[in-house]
């Protein structure tokens, strides 16, 4: 049984508390590659990690909700708030996505600005996922399905979790963690035959769907034993500290013990004990280091 593992770090570009733990955990750990932030006002030092990286893969993490666009704010009024941000509330910026069609060139021409943006500074754009998985709400992913095969995008994130199977290792959250699985599981559905008609590449399994911020090193020894066959995404939130804006963001987010969890010498000799290949969306396989 041939089991494999993607190894990803969202908010690439958001600060230089990111940036930092991303090259640490791509040069000195087992991360395979980082999804960046077009609007994130580290995005030019991200930029240049990625070049001085070039094995790190790179792909957009789509930002609509709690962040800057890329476009001017009076072109996408719409979609942003009177401080020409997005909203910080996703269930709001959900709600107006879904019912009002109006906005709906407006949030075409941003999501192509992000895309455009990451491809202009010269970054090989290979996956798109989401600031709060937001690339699985049906009106985003309408326009994503577009716009992918355009520009050459290759791989997705689908928000497939195991509840029974994340809830043996963390019991805690269980309600919010029932909604959650109801929901993105839904949305994954939604999006298979899409994604396979493309010819999309997706994982069999997203972890890191239902333990946001909480993926320690202990959870994730926790969790390698029962993979699935198969590609499997973990996606992180690594970070270094002190750093304001993720503090401000992700106050009760583990951004250290994430990057901890990543260069940890006891998950690389389990997954070495467990003949788990570490790769990234193109298929290309890393060394344990």
């Amino acid at each position: 049984m041939l089991r494999q593992l993607v190894i990803n770090a969202d908010d690439f570009g958001l600060s230089s508390g990111v940036n930092r733990a991303v090259e640490k955990a791509w040069q000195d750990g087992f991360l395979t590659q980082a999804s960046l932030m077009a609007g994130g006002d580290a995005f030019d030092e991200a930029v240049d990690i990625a070049r001085r990286n070039p094995g790190l893969q790179v792909g957009l993490h789509l930002t609509l909700v709690q962040g800057r666009p890329v476009l001017p704010p009076e072109k996408i009024s719409g979609l942003v708030g009177s401080n020409g941000c997005f909203p910080d509330n996703p269930v709001a910026v959900g709600m107006k996505l879904f019912f009002d069609p109006t906005i709906r060139m407006q949030l075409r021409n941003e999501i192509e600005a992000q895309i455009q943006k990451v491809k202009q500074a010269g970054v090989l754009l290979s996956h798109v996922d989401g600031h709060l998985n937001i690339q699985m709400h049906p009106t985003v992913f309408s326009v994503l399905s577009e716009l992918m095969p355009i520009y050459g995008i290759a791989s997705f994130r689908t928000t497939r979790e195991r509840l029974l199977e994340n809830l043996r290792h963390d019991s805690s959250r269980l309600i919010g963690k029932s909604i959650e699985r109801f929901i993105f599981g839904s949305l994954s559905s939604y999006a298979a035959p899409v994604l396979k008609y493309h010819k999309i590449k997706t994982a069999v399994e997203v972890k890191g769907v239902l333990n946001s911020g909480r993926m320690t090193e202990q959870y994730l020894l926790s969790i390698l034993e029962r993979l699935k066959e198969g590609i499997t995404e973990i996606y992180f939130h690594p970070g270094t500290l002190p750093d304001s804006e993720i503090t401000r963001r992700m106050p009760d987010y583990r951004h250290e013990e994430e990057l901890a969890a990543l260069l940890s010498q006891k998950v690389k000799d389990k997954l070495r004990q467990l003949s788990i290949e570490l790769i990234n969306y193109r298929g290309e396989i890393k060394e344990y280091v």
